[in-house]
């Protein structure tokens, strides 16, 4: 008899186009992710509401985040694909979490000391619960791995406390994720401050390359790339802005550093900028030219999020239901 596979639980917020970095460090490896494990992926739409969002917007945004999630090649028939609201469970079992947490243990979250600081108008209740929330996603489903990179560690130690918290009360009944660390990480610094990560919310533009830029874009951010006096184009320190360039090449090309300061010794960093603009361009191509058929048939996008909350809600409800009765609460069905 076959081990079953292990479940993967990943969830992205639609806030917006991702980044080259957000599809190198984690978005194209997620379709290799199906090969091996029953992959779980959702548009976290409930966490984008903890920042003031533009209704109009968010409702386009989550279509679109859905469109661009296949063509980057998650399969529906592989994997579950859905949005984060269309499962009221996720809601409900954050609240049976949250009488599980503890004040101490949210405050010191990073990330809403962060977000706090740049939203001092609006520390909400959900930015401080944010992290029950997303223990909630993950528990659910009974994952064991989740994706994560340095800025989420913290969230899923407290995902994995809460848990066992909750199991030593009560038993067997949330598994403990893992966090799943790929081989190779790709960690895409900003193109005008490569000391700094590339963020969409950069101020400028010029510091990060969409998913949906088109080639003349891509190639245009990639020619006003930092970089640095020396016109040499090999990797070591001091260098940030050329290493951030060598590594974004190897990533989208394959070749090893040692390759790349071979193909480019004697040239200078215009030759150098160009062609990892076009290598990036032809990398996101077929993810752009998919997308744009996807959003031309909005019925088979429907079709895809509707058949995956419902696949989801089974699986989910099965966990809710489970820790409702551990707790002691009535069944709806009770008879």
């Amino acid at each position: 008899m076959e081990n079953p596979k292990k479940n993967v639980f990943s969830g992205i917020q639609p806030t917006g186009i991702p980044t080259l970095g957000n599809y190198l460090g984690a978005m194209r490896n997620w379709p290799l992710l199906q090969k091996e494990y029953h992959c779980i992926y959702s548009v976290v739409d409930l966490h984008s509401l903890t920042v003031r969002q533009e209704p109009a917007a968010l409702r386009q945004q989550t279509f679109s985040l859905m469109a661009l999630l296949l063509a980057c090649g998650i399969d529906p028939e592989k994997s579950q694909l859905f949005i984060q609201s269309h499962v009221p469970a996720h809601a409900e079992l954050a609240w049976l979490l949250n009488c599980y947490t503890q004040f101490g243990e949210l405050s010191r979250m990073t990330q809403f000391k962060d977000k706090s600081a740049k939203h001092p108008d609006n520390i909400n209740v959900g930015l401080f619960c944010y992290p029950t929330l997303m223990a909630a996603d993950i528990l659910l489903y009974q994952t064991d791995l989740v994706p994560v990179g340095a800025d989420q560690k913290q969230h899923l130690e407290l995902a994995r406390d809460v848990a066992g918290r909750f199991n030593g009360l009560y038993g067997d009944v949330f598994r403990i994720p893992e966090p799943y660390i790929p081989q190779a990480g790709a960690r895409v610094m900003s193109l005008q401050e490569p000391t700094k990560k590339m963020s969409k919310s950069d101020e400028n533009p010029n510091a990060y390359i969409l998913l949906l830029d088109d080639t003349d874009t891509i190639l245009r951010k990639f020619k006003r790339a930092v970089t640095d006096s020396e016109a040499e184009v090999v990797c070591r320190a001091g260098k940030d802005g050329v290493n951030n360039l060598i590594s974004i090449y190897s990533i989208v090309t394959g070749k090893t550093t040692a390759e790349i300061e071979r193909e480019f010794a004697g040239k200078g960093y215009g030759d150098f900028k160009v062609a990892v603009g076009e290598a990036v361009a032809e990398t996101l191509r077929p993810v752009r030219e998919t997308y744009a058929d996807l959003m031309k048939n909005k019925d088979h996008l429907l079709d895809v999020y509707i058949q995956g909350a419902e696949k989801a809600r089974a699986l989910a409800g099965r966990t809710y239901a489970k820790a409702c009765k551990k707790l002691g609460l009535v069944p709806p069905t009770a008879r």
